[in-house]
This record gives structure tokens, C-alpha cells and sequence, in this order.
């Protein structure tokens, strides 16, 4: 049998980038010739395959470059433990197009409350509707901010960071920043104010902010362009944390 054909179609589907029509067309071929599907419902279905696969990459590697620490979808999140959360809002925002609006959303509340698993859930079904996302702690961003200057790349890494289409920046309130961080985080969120969105989550109301920059006016000005445009979930309730820890107990 002369398989010169077949070796020659592999070759040509690897230089066209294909890997799904090269794993699955000998397969889908007897499946349509046993249907009594002609060649153009067979392609149809082949390109249906490819594309679906190509999509699955595409939202894996977003998902990759977004560095979340964990992936968890708003799916796993118990709302019925923080009423005060507003779950239609939430789940409204999971459609992503407050980030189309370039708005932004805030997430406050006490610490173990869900608030970084709200931000990845919506971090996640940012990926999935194709954006850009980057995941990073308020104290790590300051912190990278600051290595990149000593190492002459702030200016990368801030065009890295303006660049995308939405930014979550979690754990606000927890480390009080020093003159330079904040003034650094400022800049950012200063560079992405109506170009691109951001998460914010924070465990301290916003008359406390200026607890975490250290002056007044610099955090009057990040709350100006912050709260412009934006979606606040108020997340008060009991540590999801310590209601586990009390039921290890029991």
C-alpha cells in the first residue's frame, strides 16, 4: 500500500498548524462515511473540531499568563454564605462587559470572605470571553514596581501592565505601602484610568485607605479614578475560614 499520500497530508497539516484536522481526520472519515455524510459535512465538522480546540488553547494559555494563584470559577462560590454580596450583579460582571467599558470593580469586606474567589472567578471568565488578565496581590505589584526600577525595566513592565484588558490587583489593605509603592501604584492605576479595567479587592472600607498610602491626597486622587466608573460588591460576613475551622472542630 502506498501511504506517500497520507505522509505527505500530515506534513502539509503540521506546517498548517492544524494538530486537530492531523489527530482526527482518519477517525471523523469513517465516522461520516458510515453516516453517509458527503465531503463538505464531513469538513464542516473536521473545522468544527479544530476550531473548538484552538479556542481551548487560546483560553489555557490566557489563563497561564494571567498567573492566577489558583483556578476557581464563581460556579464554586457559596453566595448564600455572604448575603450581603449582591449575586445577580456579580454574576452580570462574569459576563465581562464592564471590562469592554473599561469600568472597574471593587471588592471590600472582612478578611476570608470570598473576595479573592469572586476575583478569580472573574478573572477566569475574563480568559474564557478572550481578554488579556493579569493577577497579582497589591503587595507583590508594589513589589515588582520597585525591583524594575533598580533593574531599568519600569517602563516595560508598566506598558506590560497598561496593556491589559483587565488588571486584578488583590489584598489591598493588608501591607500599608511605603512612599514609593504607593506613588508606583498610583501610576498604574493613573495609566489604566478609562483605558482598562481593574479589580480591586480590599478588606478595608475606602475612609481607611489612607492607612495603606499614607497621604490624603494621594489617595483621594487613586479613589477619584478608581470609583468613576465601577461596580462595588460588598462582601460582609463570617470568615469562610474560620466557619471550616469551628466545623473540624464540632
Amino acid at each position: 500500500m502506498n501511504d506517500t499520500p497520507q505522509v505527505l497530508l500530515q506534513h502539509h497539516l503540521k506546517k498548517l498548524r492544524l494538530p486537530t484536522f492531523n489527530s482526527e481526520y482518519a477517525k471523523l472519515a469513517r465516522q461520516c462515511a458510515a453516516e453517509g455524510k458527503d465531503h463538505v459535512q464531513y469538513l464542516l465538522r473536521l473545522c468544527e473540531l479544530e476550531l473548538i480546540e484552538r479556542e481551548r488553547r487560546m483560553i489555557e494559555r490566557r489563563i497561564k499568563a494571567a498567573k492566577f494563584p489558583a483556578t476557581k470559577s464563581l460556579d464554586s462560590f457559596d453566595f448564600k454564605a455572604i448575603p450581603s454580596l449582591n449575586k445577580a450583579l456579580t454574576m452580570e460582571l462574569a459576563r465581562c462587559e464592564f471590562a469592554d467599558r473599561r469600568e472597574n470593580v471593587i471588592a471590600l469586606g472582612p478578611s476570608g470572605t470570598g473576595k479573592t474567589h469572586i476575583a478569580l472567578g472573574l478573572g477566569l471568565a475574563a480568559c474564557q470571553k478572550g481578554l488579556k488578565v493579569r493577577f497579582t496581590t497589591a503587595a507583590a505589584l508594589v513589589h515588582e514596581l520597585v525591583e524594575a526600577i533598580d533593574g531599568r525595566r519600569l517602563q516595560r513592565l508598566q506598558k506590560t501592565l497598561v496593556s491589559q484588558d483587565l488588571l486584578i490587583i488583590d489584598e489591598l489593605g493588608f501591607v500599608p505601602l511605603s512612599k514609593t509603592g504607593a506613588e508606583l501604584l498610583f501610576e498604574i492605576i493613573s495609566q489604566r484610568y478609562e483605558r482598562g479595567s481593574i479589580i480591586i479587592t480590599s478588606n478595608l472600607p475606602f475612609d481607611e485607605w489612607t492607612e495603606v498610602f499614607g497621604s490624603e491626597r494621594l489617595t483621594g486622587a487613586i479613589l477619584d479614578r478608581l470609583t468613576h466608573h465601577v461596580h462595588i460588591l460588598e462582601m460582609n460576613g463570617e470568615s469562610f475560614r474560620l466557619r471550616q475551622s469551628r466545623k473540624a472542630k464540632a
